[in-house]
């Protein structure tokens, strides 16, 4: 028997406890979560509620289940250090320590360790600790991103022509990111098309998980403000229409040179997940940012896909033997359509039941259709809407046009106050995409 905790309550977590769950192993899942994730209850062993910024309680549970290992799930404990808490507790940890998550929790971090160690794939940039130089620097690039340095949900970065429309309201956000976080970032805007390429790791090596893009726009047409991702696809050849294969070598090379990087500068092994959020340009591969966790869609994605152990695969990165491990993943395609409260992100209904069909999971003539529960509470027997985004509905099939059948099949059978992106994973978008990085490119 494997004991494991997991720590995490959303999509991201329940995806991650089913692929625990997969296992050969008889799992035992000891869940520490901040809410109620009906889709985790069931297949945990046992389930604590607390908080994930003072890590007593998270280490009063860890002593009373005695896991093997712990799988922390979520940005902000990984950043603030629940990965070196265990530590000292003798519990290992799928995600890196707090010293080596400043790859995620600074971006300034990230860039300067970049270009610290001549390692080819970021943007035009420099990080800032004061305003002196910040207008003029903006005005050198004209087009440009604005970061701030710390972790904001995805939230915390705006672009010129689109969140920012003159120099003074760039000026002006990139003050109140030095206000909240003490330092910014300011890059080039960069154009092409950008993708998700997530890594285990384990210090030594890096094995790659398909290639996925997300849809950060709350509204079709890549409209509207930006979320934590209205959803996601991947296709059933592991790459994406617009790719070449030299450009997910690239993203490999740049992850690996960084995770070197790190143990350089740390002396010590990231042992987890490395998600690069990069981008195809013209002139090659750019690194948008990296994060120190699964990605949320993400995860949904790579765990419905894999095909070996996912217990072993732990075991594997935890002692350092990731480049002897044989990893497979289904060739499948997939598509993920998040349903979210009304008025999401900005303003979300909150405390409104929701209701969903459950008899249209499962197998289907077109492949299979899954259901991960995010930000939703069972009250009395029924869901409730917590704010942020709530159900997952992930198709896979073996091909795009059957996997967004399935998508939209489950997004439909959501009734409430929500709302959610039709056109994720369809022909029109996609070809928007290849069109757009071929005129790139020629």
């Amino acid at each position: 028997m494997k004991t494991i905790l997991l720590m995490g309550n959303g999509a991201r977590e329940h995806a991650i406890a089913e692929a625990l769950k997969r296992s050969s192993a008889d799992v035992r899942l000891a869940v520490f979560a901040k809410a109620n994730n009906p889709g985790i209850k069931a297949l945990a062993h046992s389930y604590a509620l607390g908080s994930f910024s003072d890590f007593e309680d998270l280490k009063k549970f860890a002593e009373e289940v005695r896991p093997d290992f712990a799988f922390i799930g979520p940005d902000n404990p990984i950043a603030d250090g629940a990965a070196d808490a265990l530590k000292k507790l003798g519990i290992p940890s799928v995600a890196p320590l707090r010293e080596l998550a400043k790859l995620e929790s600074s971006k300034g971090f990230a860039r300067n360790l970049m270009e610290k160690h001549s390692i080819v794939g970021s943007p035009k940039f420099r990080v800032f600790e004061s305003s002196h130089g910040l207008r003029e620097f903006l005005e050198e690039l004209g087009e440009y991103v604005v970061k701030a340095d710390g972790l904001h949900g995805g939230k915390g970065v705006k672009l010129s022509g689109e969140h920012l429309h003159s120099l003074e309201e760039g000026l002006a956000f990139a003050e109140s990111c030095l206000e909240s976080d003490s330092r910014v970032v300011i890059e080039e805007k960069l154009e092409g098309e950008e993708f998700s390429l997530m890594f285990f790791a384990d210090g030594n090596s890096v094995k790659a998980m398909p290639a996925i893009q997300d849809h950060k726009r709350a509204f079709e047409g890549d409209h509207g403000p930006n979320t934590g991702g209205m959803g996601t696809y991947s296709n059933a050849d592991h790459s994406l229409p617009f790719l070449k294969d030299s450009d997910l070598k690239a993203a490999e090379e740049i992850t690996l040179q960084v995770m070197k990087a790190l143990k350089t500068e740390t002396g010590k092994d990231y042992c987890g997940i490395m998600y690069g959020g990069f981008m195809a340009t013209k002139d090659g591969i750019r690194l948008i940012e990296y994060n120190a966790r699964f990605g949320d869609p993400e995860a949904m994605n790579a765990l419905c896909l894999l095909e070996s152990d996912f217990v072993e695969l732990c075991q594997a990165m935890l002692a350092g033997e990731l480049a002897d491990f044989d990893l497979s993943f289904a060739n499948k395609a997939t598509v993920l359509k998040y349903v979210v409260p009304n008025g999401y992100p900005d303003e979300p209904v909150k405390g409104e039941h929701v209701e969903v069909d459950l008899s249209v999971l499962g197998a289907h003539e077109q492949g299979e259709l899954k259901l991960f529960y995010a930000s939703v509470n069972d009250v009395g027997g029924q869901l409730t809407l917590s704010g942020s985004r709530a159900l997952a509905f992930i198709g896979i099939a073996d091909d795009l046009t059957r996997a967004e059948m399935l998508a939209e099949k489950g997004a439909q059978s959501a009734k409430g106050p929500v709302f959610y992106r039709t056109d994720i994973g369809t022909s029109p978008l996609l070809q928007m995409r290849i069109d757009h990085m071929k005129k790139l490119r020629d």
